[in-house]
């Protein structure tokens, strides 16, 4: 099938292939851009993960602050807010995590909730548009039997068929805007699960210390050795 074909077959649908239409392009634009979005570089660096264990097991939390704000991702901030409350209680680390995973979830799930209403809309515009065929067809038959009392076993079929054009339509951008609606809940998800994992293990490790407190304890380390050495 040419594509004058395929537009000329896709026409018999009606005027609702049209908006059906601008569904299926906005769910491809949608999904494209949530993919380049929620690459893991783009949301948790491993390079940053393991760069920020390593400073937070080590107690060198200026460095550990200092990662966090060169990195313009939601994992850098996430933890960079609880690197900023070290020496605080552990609830308070982890409540100021929370609030801004929050925040970066909202932020990671942009134009999903619009995946999800274009899979909603989609097969209902498609069978809004059967049933407007399916009112013309009738009304056709209608018309045809009260002039000559018969009815063209051609036309019935013919109206019908282009009827149900719009629902398969429909059906046909419904389907894969819903799986990819679904992909990306689930990009998100699973980031969300692994950053909170990560939060969870640097509570423990910044709950009871902070950066002043670091500092002085290996100033008074560096003091002692040297009174031991003198």
């Amino acid at each position: 099938m040419g594509m004058t074909e395929l537009y000329n077959f896709l026409a018999q649908g009606g005027w609702l292939m049209v908006p059906i239409g601008v569904c299926s392009v906005l769910g491809v634009a949608f999904f494209l851009e949530r993919l380049w979005g929620l690459r893991r570089d783009a949301i948790m660096p491993p390079s940053l993960m393991s760069e920020l264990r390593e400073s937070i097991r080590d107690g060198d939390l200026e460095r550990a602050e200092a990662l966090c704000e060169t990195s313009d991702t939601p994992f850098a901030r996430i933890i960079g807010a609880g690197i900023r409350r070290a020496g605080q209680s552990r609830e308070v680390i982890k409540e100021v995590m929370a609030e801004e995973g929050q925040r970066e979830v909202y932020y990671m799930e942009r134009f999903v909730d619009a995946l999800g209403a274009i899979a909603q809309v989609t097969p209902l515009m498609g069978l809004l548009g059967t049933v407007i065929g399916m009112i013309t067809v009738f009304r056709d038959v209608m018309m045809q039997t009260s002039g000559s009392g018969q009815v063209e076993a051609a036309l019935l079929a013919g109206g019908i068929w282009q009827a149900l054009i719009t629902t398969a339509a429909g059906l046909t951008v419904a389907i894969p805007v819903y799986l990819a609606y679904r992909y990306v809940l689930s990009r998100v998800d699973t980031y969300a699960v692994e950053i909170e994992n990560f939060a969870t293990d640097a509570t423990d490790e910044l709950a009871g210390t902070s950066t002043t407190g670091v500092r002085a304890g290996k100033g008074t380390s560096d003091e002692g050795d040297a009174d031991g050495s003198s």
